[in-house]
């Protein structure tokens, strides 16, 4: 008996190791890496943050910039110029009005000194990489094209060093990038332009840009451009997936190198007191860690967000030099699964308390900021947050990276919202929406926080085209990344939507006494428990209530209650939280609040100031809500998770 039982151990093991060699080999399909840059013993990374020239295309095509070809010289030559910093918003740091809502091309110009070896060794690659700039991008070395890029929030580069090397005697670089906010029907998220042509009405060339989502259409270059450098023969990409079975962890990887093809290949995993706990030659394979440390989420277990480092050395020769590359890659080994009724990381039940984002403040709109960045993370540990979604757009990497340090999920979401207008699921549409969705993939595959893909935030999921849509959309996905569950934010009627028979967990968005029957807090029971009754019924999966919450202006008060008062916020808060409490006992797996904090939206009767939602202002401080969500996920935290004893009374610390 115990050989049988030894006997089907072993076959167990054998069929999850085989499965997770299928889904390695599946997240592997993409030609190229996208690294994040790090400076190492053969790599150098400068930042080119801070002031740039900066002119926007005022003409009435927006394209005189191309006509007089404003790549070719310095761009205070070609007219007048101002201070942008980099990375921000353009919108919100000037005074100038038309320039807060500039639809079109601006241009941006900084002048760099390169450092000399990095020219005059011809072993060293050098790459230009932008991290983000919305939407369409051009950029140019020394009035040169080297590369350009559809889309915001994902990184893009190109090598240069060979155009720096055209010209040795110099170590200056004039670097131009034009970037053009316009979106369209096929654009991710999409828009439309809008000619108004009464002259009665609007003055000469007046249009406007339409969109279909509620926040500011911040524009410009939002995180940082820098200029990294590799060997020659360089390792492009690392592609991890990660399983355990008992104590003993499995890190199944994959090394691509570029630049050479006889390669000796050293791969080291460290644990976080920098010991060696298992190492390979192989460019590919699977290692074993005995005695594993496992990834766990925050408030979850008393040591969340372990990371192993993946060190691989490269050693590589041709007819004439020698390279050698080092590259450290975090690995946090953990295993995610849906079942019909339960969301397990590490073959435990999981429950989202979390809440939805923007990346949006006061003066520097969608830039990256350090200081906020950090402040955040604290507010999210301080309410018991052990989760958010990165509405609706991909968030920087960085981001994510303290996610997988602090241990706080991510649901991980493309900038797929807004698709309402039936054209914008048409072919183009659909093979640009499947190019981000590889560029995502592609960035963010080794991320333990990253649990699951959103491909979209409340599509019209309910038109005909919005089936095949999304059937192909969503195969694509788990195509590129097996090993995670797939979904989109939907709301629409249940018995119409032809999406959601293809994801893995129902994410649900509404709004009751709200957008629906507002002022009216006695239907929220009942509408949130038909709800859930409903999408459970016909689809037999988990549901996240994705999104739910109320305006609340800061400081305004009413007793009783009424719409835009920090009163009537908590009451909404309070009847959505009796039926989740309900309803988590049997196929409800998680609940994010709308918003975490208020943010800016386009101009319109029924934003004042921007979005109302959060449960802190803009500037980060607390309405009555947030003490109500900080009680109930520290409770829940307290009820599901594993807590070292000074996380189980946060309140006297």
């Amino acid at each position: 008996m115990i050989c049988s039982f030894l006997g089907k151990c072993r076959a167990i093991k054998m069929f999850r190791v085989l499965c997770l060699f299928a889904a390695f080999k599946a997240g592997i399909l993409l030609d190229s890496g996208m690294l994040f840059p790090q400076e190492s013993s053969s790599r150098e990374v400068k930042e080119l943050n801070g002031l740039w020239a900066f002119r926007a295309d005022r003409s009435p095509t927006r394209n005189q910039g191309f006509q007089r070809a404003w790549y070719k010289s310095r761009l205070a030559e070609t007219g007048p110029v101002i201070d942008i910093p980099v990375p921000s918003s353009y919108n919100d740091v000037t005074q100038d009005p038309n320039l807060r809502d500039f639809i079109g091309w601006v241009w941006y110009e900084r002048e760099v000194v390169v450092p000399a070896r990095w020219i005059s060794d011809g072993k060293t690659r050098v790459v230009l990489r932008v991290e983000s700039a919305h939407y369409y991008s051009i950029v140019w070395v020394n009035g040169v094209k080297v590369t350009e890029h559809e889309g915001g929030h994902l990184p893009f580069e190109a090598d240069i060093d060979g155009l720096l090397r055209e010209d040795p005697t110099t170590t200056t670089c004039r670097i131009t990038i034009a970037v053009n906010n316009t979106l369209d029907l096929h654009t991710l998220p999409p828009g439309s332009i809008q000619y108004m042509k009464d002259r009665t009405m609007y003055p000469e060339g007046f249009f406007v840009q339409n969109t279909n989502f509620d926040f500011f259409n911040y524009a410009g270059i939002h995180r940082s451009v820098l200029l990294y450098t590799t060997p020659k023969a360089y390792v492009d990409d690392i592609t991890v997936v990660t399983d355990f079975l008992d104590s003993t962890g499995l890190v199944r990887y994959n090394v691509s190198i570029q630049g050479a093809t006889l390669v000796t290949l050293k791969v080291t995993l460290i644990d976080k007191d920098g010991h060696c706990v298992v190492s390979s030659n192989d460019t590919s394979g699977v290692l074993k860690v005995v005695d594993v440390k496992l990834w766990w989420p925050y408030l979850m277990h008393e040591n969340p967000g372990y990371l192993y480092s993946l060190e691989v050395r490269l050693n590589a020769a041709d007819g004439t030099s020698t390279y050698e590359d080092v590259y450290s890659l975090p690995v946090g080994i953990r295993t995610v699964k849906v079942t019909k009724n339960q969301f397990l990381i590490n073959n435990k039940p999981f429950y989202f308390h979390g809440v939805n984002k923007h990346e949006d403040s006061d003066i520097r709109g969608k830039g990256f900021d350090w200081p906020l960045v950090v402040k955040d993370f604290n507010l999210m540990k301080w309410l018991g947050a052990n989760s958010f979604r990165t509405s609706h757009y991909p968030y920087a990497e960085e981001i994510l990276q303290m996610c997988d340090r602090h241990g706080i999920v991510v649901i991980d979401e493309s900038p797929g919202v807004g698709i309402k207008d039936i054209r914008s699921f048409e072919n183009a549409s659909l093979t640009h929406h499947l190019e981000v969705m590889d560029e995502l993939v592609r960035r963010d595959k080794n991320h333990p926080s990253v649990v699951m893909w959103s491909v979209a935030n409340e599509p019209a999921a309910e038109m005909p085209p919005a089936g095949f849509y999304f059937q192909m959309l969503i195969k694509h996905t788990k195509v590129l990344d097996p090993t995670r569950p797939v979904t989109f934010i939907t709301d629409s009627n249940y018995a119409r939507d032809k999406g959601a028979p293809y994801v893995d967990v129902i994410c649900v968005n509404s709004y009751f006494s709200w957008y629906h029957d507002p002022g009216h807090l006695e239907v929220i029971q009942i509408q949130l428990n038909t709800q859930f009754e409903n999408w459970y019924g016909k689809y037999q999966k988990p549901i996240i209530q994705s999104e739910y919450g109320a305006d609340a202006a800061p400081g305004f008060h009413s007793d009783p209650p009424v719409m835009f008062t920090e009163e009537y916020q908590k009451l909404v808060l309070r009847d959505y939280h009796s039926v989740f409490d309900q309803k988590r006992k049997l196929y409800v797996v998680g609940e994010l609040i709308w918003n975490f904090a208020d943010f800016m939206t386009t101009q319109g009767v029924t934003r004042m100031v921007g979005n109302k939602k959060g449960i802190f202002t803009r500037q980060r401080q607390p309405k009555e809500a947030a003490f109500i969500l900080k009680e109930r996920y520290w409770r829940l935290a307290n009820e599901t998770g594993r807590l070292p004893l000074w996380t189980k009374y946060p309140c006297s610390h």
